[in-house]
């Protein structure tokens, strides 16, 4: 997993650019506490003349949507966030792979969990990042813990507090000598790993689990499944069986940090040959020239930062 070594210079805070040192928040602050946040992962690139953004836009119309689901009031647009990611990256100096990190929060202002007139602020950082796996491809092992519910807490919402669900899979594989955990939804059927959404291929068609089994609708997904049309594979949101884990001929999983990942070993099974199989090296290369600024189809997913 990526390690940040050192803050960044300057975070953008409740609207402005502030010194990393300057922007504190109380240790009563509600969300430390209750896990009341919001928040959303975003990636840039370097392509040969810029720094590009990629779906920038798509991810903070997510962030607002998730915000709405916990009655999150910003007093900021869409249009306010896209140019304060800019400010943060261009304040910073990076050129390089870049992660985004925009978070909602419900901040100090009691104890109990009624925060209705609390302030909600609002923040922005940006690190230097190039993997969140260390290896090229993972191996994987079906958790014990199973995906919250939308009767519990909406998945669809990128919530603070739906990740120790995440949290409590992914501890539990590495301590079982496992890279993730794959989470069931509360029926048994195949949801997502612990920050990643998963396919699997059979017969060279590609399966994703569908919004009903307590997945995160994730962008980098929807990318995949665009994608995958474009290479002329057909693509199946459907439930997926555990047990198709096991005899499907290649898997992956996709997301911002993760990238796409080949699964090569379930519950020490392995998968098609054990090696990252070719519609997973296919998509994974398709998605790099993508978000690396070489398939100009997709250039409107870009947004520059010089």
């Amino acid at each position: 997993m990526s390690i940040v070594d050192k803050p960044p210079a300057y975070v953008w805070f409740n609207g402005s650019i502030k010194p990393w040192g300057e922007a504190k928040i109380p240790i009563l602050t509600h969300a430390l506490h209750y896990g009341t946040a919001v928040f959303e992962g975003i990636r840039a690139y370097p392509s040969a003349d810029n720094l590009n953004i990629f779906r920038l836009r798509e991810h903070l119309d997510r962030l607002f949507y998730s915000a709405k689901i916990y009655y999150l009031n910003l007093n900021y647009g869409v249009e306010d966030l896209i140019q304060g990611t800019i400010e943060v990256i261009r304040s910073n100096g990076f050129r390089g792979r870049t992660y985004i990190r925009p978070i909602v929060f419900v901040g100090f202002g009691g104890i109990g969990l009624d925060y209705t007139g609390f302030p909600i602020d609002v923040a922005i950082v940006a690190v230097p990042f190039e993997r969140y796996f260390h290896m090229s491809a993972v191996r994987a092992k079906v958790s014990s813990w199973r995906r919250i519910s939308n009767e519990a807490n909406p998945p669809l919402a990128k919530a603070a507090g739906n990740y120790l669900n995440s949290a409590l899979a992914k501890q539990e594989a590495i301590r079982d000598g496992y890279d993730e955990a794959i989470l069931l939804d509360q029926r048994g059927y195949v949801a997502e790993g612990t920050g990643e959404n998963i396919f699997i291929v059979k017969d060279n068609v590609a399966y994703t689990p569908p919004v009903n089994s307590s997945i995160l609708l994730g962008i980098t997904r929807d990318t995949a499944i665009k994608l995958l049309k474009d290479l002329n594979y057909e693509v199946v949101e459907r439930e997926v069986e555990r047990s198709e884990l096991y005899i499907c001929d290649e898997a992956f999983f996709c997301g911002t940090a993760a990238e796409i990942t080949p699964i090569v070993e379930i519950d020490r099974r392995r998968i098609g040959s054990g090696e990252t199989g070719p519609l997973t090296r296919q998509i994974r290369e398709a998605y790099l020239d993508v978000v690396e600024g070489r398939n100009k189809k997709y250039a409107h997913w870009l947004t520059p930062v010089y």
